[in-house]
Parts: C-alpha cells; structure tokens; sequence
C-alpha cells in the first residue's frame, strides 16, 4: 500500500452529487400523406417501432384520420436513427412517408 493510500485511509475524501438528469425525450411522428398504403405505415410501425399489430393500426388510423400519429417516445439518438430507418424504408419502396422527430 503506498504512502498516499494509508494517509487517507477511512477519511471522506469527497462527497458528491451523484444525482442524474434525465436525457431529453423526443417523440417520432409519422404524417400522412396520399400516397403511402396503411399496409406500409403498419409494417413500418411493426419493423422499426416493434408494435404489436393491433398497436401499429391503431396508430396508422390515427396517422390516417388526423394526419399525424405518434410512433413512440425515444432518447436523441434512437429517435434519430429511428426517423433514417422509416426514411429509408420509404425511399426503397418509393413512398413520401414524412417522419419527423420533436422535443416532448
């Protein structure tokens, strides 16, 4: 044991804070459009959100009848690569889909 070890040795060295802020929320949206099938909504809702059917139309209805629906709550990064998900379904079956992310 060295010198520096036994001189503070059962003392408090320091207290800290240990309390932790909770990281900002985001909330992922999916609005509608003309164009995109409720049958590509519900599978993205599906693959990418992991809702189970029943959720996953519900939400598609709510995009449908009120232009916007509410695909989940998520930290930062995980929106963020959640809406590069939904983008690049869409673009690869040639859909508009609009997936946005906002700040709870």
């Amino acid at each position: 044991m060295s010198d520096r070890s036994r001189q503070h040795e059962g003392e408090l060295l320091e207290e800290r804070d240990q309390s932790v802020e909770e990281p900002d929320m985001y909330r992922v949206v999916l609005h509608n459009d003309h164009y995109t099938t409720m049958d590509f909504v519900v599978e993205v809702l599906v693959r990418v959100f992991h809702k189970s059917l029943v959720e996953a139309n519900a939400i598609m209805l709510s995009v449908h009848q009120n232009g916007t629906g509410e695909a989940g709550v998520y930290t930062y990064d995980i929106a963020a690569t959640k809406v590069q998900e939904v983008k690049k379904m869409a673009r690869e079956r040639e859909f508009p889909l609009k997936c946005t992310m906002e700040k709870q």
